[in-house]
């Protein structure tokens, strides 16, 4: 059993992302970083009209997390029934548990809060919504980093797009040049950019969604899905979906 190919192909990408992250979280251990998060949230505070708020807030819609699974789930569910195979589910069963195992218990660990909290509960002084690690605050106020937005949307759009395709073929259809690369690409920049705009995330917090987003969605996508071994009352549910002719 053999793990898929990704792009850039070997391990040294998935290192450089997880690296990078850890220096993002020492960098804001220690301070650094807060003028650029600062002045970022202070310029989209000070352009942000009534309609690009509402533009924005609907566009984010794309990265909430809760819809998105039961999306990616009822996909598989839909591929699996066509296909009479149990496998297209394992992604979206994956993903859910890979991203409760690490976007939620990360927030809870570095405790920082929002920009918006100093404008609305807890009505923090500016200064003290940048730092991490505030364990003294309630939980709800203190969730902020890494971005779940930017990490959930990466992780579950690159799940819909693993569906997609095998989708389309139970139906006699391929899929169009490019649409996978959109699927996988738009709805995460559109995400990192409205959670920035609308001071619901620092920029650091939203890049390092980013970063565990992308480490996250490479350990996804390397998992050869169809050879994994599974047991032997399903061999009747066994048929491969990746490379499904």
């Amino acid at each position: 059993m053999r793990l898929r190919p990704v792009r850039p192909a070997g391990w040294w990408f998935d290192a450089l992302l997880l690296a990078t992250l850890v220096g993002l979280t020492v960098a804001l251990t220690t301070g650094h970083l807060f003028g650029i998060d600062r002045s970022v949230a202070d310029w989209a505070e000070a352009h942000r009209p009534t309609a690009a708020r509402w533009t924005a807030m609907i566009l984010n819609f794309l990265g909430q997390g809760s819809p998105l699974t039961l999306i990616a789930t009822g996909l598989g569910v839909l591929v699996a029934w066509r296909l009479r195979s149990i496998r297209p589910v394992l992604p979206p069963v994956t993903a859910f548990v890979l991203t409760s195992l690490t976007i939620g218990p990360l927030k809870v660990w570095t405790a920082r809060p929002a920009p918006s909290a100093s404008v609305k509960e807890p009505f923090l002084p500016p200064e003290q919504t940048l730092p991490l690690f505030q364990h003294d605050l309630p939980v709800r106020f203190a969730q902020s980093y890494p971005s779940g937005h930017v990490a959930n949307a990466i992780v579950w759009y690159g799940v819909l797009a693993l569906l997609l395709a095998p989708l389309l073929r139970t139906s006699g259809r391929t899929v169009p040049d490019g649409l996978v690369t959109v699927v996988r690409v738009l709805p995460p920049l559109i995400v990192l950019s409205t959670t920035t705009y609308l001071g619901w995330h620092w920029l650091t917090d939203s890049v390092a969604g980013l970063l565990l987003g992308l480490l996250l969605d490479r350990l996804l996508h390397r998992v050869p899905w169809d050879n994994l071994p599974l047991p032997a009352r399903l061999h009747n549910w066994d048929r491969p979906f990746t490379s499904y002719p």
